[in-house]
């Protein structure tokens, strides 16, 4: 089920009275939630629903377990089942025919060839997320940093809730979990602002990335070959925006369900393309990935403890992971083989000269010229990661590079989309509070206007129910 579907405008306003209905009743209230993410997760294929419940209660033993027990040698045990039992189901769905290829590959090289054996098995949707999201909590407790939850009708909506369980953001148990313990109060106000905020990430989904992505991106990427240098440009420009859009839509209508709900869930963006360098950019891009991974990978492997050196080593070696984590494809590890590599560069940058790209008080000038580079930079990176094969970056770059004519795609709607997209991300934050204050002033009548008019805009420009792109990871 897609938050841009019709199977979901009806899901949702029955779930929300339900559990609104129920919240004198917080084993009732747990129980109907639960069911529904469930059900909402079983309404893409429901066996792989049997993999959302065993890593659930892996995780939940195993944190028990680790919690009733006084001896580091059996919590180590206890710890490494969860990590094997978690990376190794998401090995085998998701990176096992890689391997095999990869490996496959190299034998012929050596002159030995081998037949790859692969499986046909459906990639689980969100399968990197709630296995990052359960391993948070095993490790937090593993650290002493967590006590485990004894109810496991807890635990169970912690792994699954609907609003944020296939695309994140990935939340950790001990910001979720207290929630739960706590009496919901309904809050008109709560409400308004949980439904702007599911709307106004419908807006960026259906009207920005989808019209993006049929106008502009999706002809261009399939015969970058056959374009002409300009449209290239324009083309990725018009994928980083597309990929932006797409997915910041997806985490603003999980928070906007999680609040009428009457949950909080983290901010995963914060206008990732004003970054002054790509260390800022991390900083405001997937948070809650990028936080994952500076907790638990980047800060055991050392941090930036140490010489400058061996902090770009680390950076390097956590952003090559964190692309495999995308997908299995070259592609993906390129594309995190060249974040981790400017990143080391520009912390051995920082550490050379002294110069501290993202200081606050630079002129206004330079800050500017530092977002134009930042942008470029991921931009030229997010052409790796949307061609995914060596062949289709090669002739995407030659072509680009080369300044050469050739068709042009790109659409007067192309243009206007990508304008609309570009100053969206630019309009001052001042000017967005005062629209949402006056969208709370108006009555409630006009409210339902207003957002019955969005969902009419939607349906006339929406073309069809397009998927969101981070389904696929």
């Amino acid at each position: 089920m897609a938050f841009n579907s019709l199977h979901f405008l009806l899901f949702f306003p029955l779930v929300t009275t339900g559990a609104w209905l129920l919240r004198r009743h917080a084993g009732l209230r747990m129980l109907l939630l639960l069911f529904a993410s469930y059900y909402f997760y079983m309404s893409w294929n429901w066996k792989y629903a049997g993999l959302l419940l065993g890593s659930t209660l892996l995780d939940y033993v195993v944190a028990l377990g680790m919690a009733r027990t006084a001896s580091i040698f059996r919590r180590r045990l206890l710890f490494i089942a969860s990590l094997s039992g978690n990376l190794g189901v998401l090995f085998v769905f998701k990176y096992y025919n890689f391997f095999a290829d990869s490996v496959a590959q190299v034998a012929a090289g050596l002159g030995a060839p081998l037949a790859a054996a692969h499986h046909s098995l459906l990639l689980p949707v969100g399968i990197s997320f709630y296995t990052f999201q359960t391993l948070s909590y095993t490790i937090d407790v593993y650290r002493g940093q967590l006590q485990p939850t004894r109810n496991f009708l807890k635990f169970a909506l912690f792994v699954s809730f609907f609003p944020q369980l296939v695309a994140g953001p990935i939340v950790r148990a001990g910001h979720f979990l207290p929630q739960l313990d706590a009496r919901p109060r309904f809050d008109d106000r709560a409400a308004e602002l949980g439904l702007g905020r599911i709307f106004l990430g419908l807006f960026k989904k259906i009207c920005l990335a989808d019209l993006l992505g049929t106008a502009l991106v999706d002809p261009v990427f399939a015969n970058p070959g056959a374009c002409s240098s300009w449209t290239l440009l324009l083309a990725m420009y018009g994928y980083a925006f597309q990929i932006y859009y797409d997915f910041s839509g997806y985490s603003d209508i999980a928070l906007g369900a999680a609040k009428v709900l009457g949950f909080e869930l983290p901010i995963n963006f914060d206008r990732p393309y004003l970054a002054t360098s790509l260390r800022d950019f991390w900083r405001r891009w997937h948070i809650s990935l990028s936080t994952w991974l500076r907790d638990y990978l980047y800060m055991p492997l050392g941090g930036g403890r140490g010489s400058a050196l061996r902090t770009a080593r680390n950076l390097a070696l956590v952003m090559l992971l964190g692309g495999l984590w995308h997908g299995a494809a070259w592609g993906f590890v390129l594309w995190g083989a060249l974040h981790g590599l400017l990143l080391g560069a520009g912390r051995l940058f920082h550490h050379v000269t002294g110069i501290d790209a993202d200081r606050n008080d630079q002129p206004l000038v330079s800050r500017l010229a530092r977002v134009v580079v930042t942008f470029h930079l991921v931009a030229g990176c997010f052409v790796v990661f949307r061609a995914v094969e060596w062949p289709l970056i090669r002739a995407y770059f030659g072509t680009l590079l080369s300044f050469q004519p050739g068709l042009s795609v790109a659409t007067p709607a192309a243009y206007w989309v990508l304008l609309v997209a570009t100053l969206y991300e630019w309009v001052p934050r001042a000017w967005l509070r005062e629209m949402r204050r006056g969208y709370l002033a108006l009555p409630s009548p006009a409210q339902a206007g207003v957002l019955t008019t969005a969902l009419l805009v939607f349906a006339a420009v929406g073309s069809g129910e397009a998927p969101f792109i981070y389904f696929q990871f």
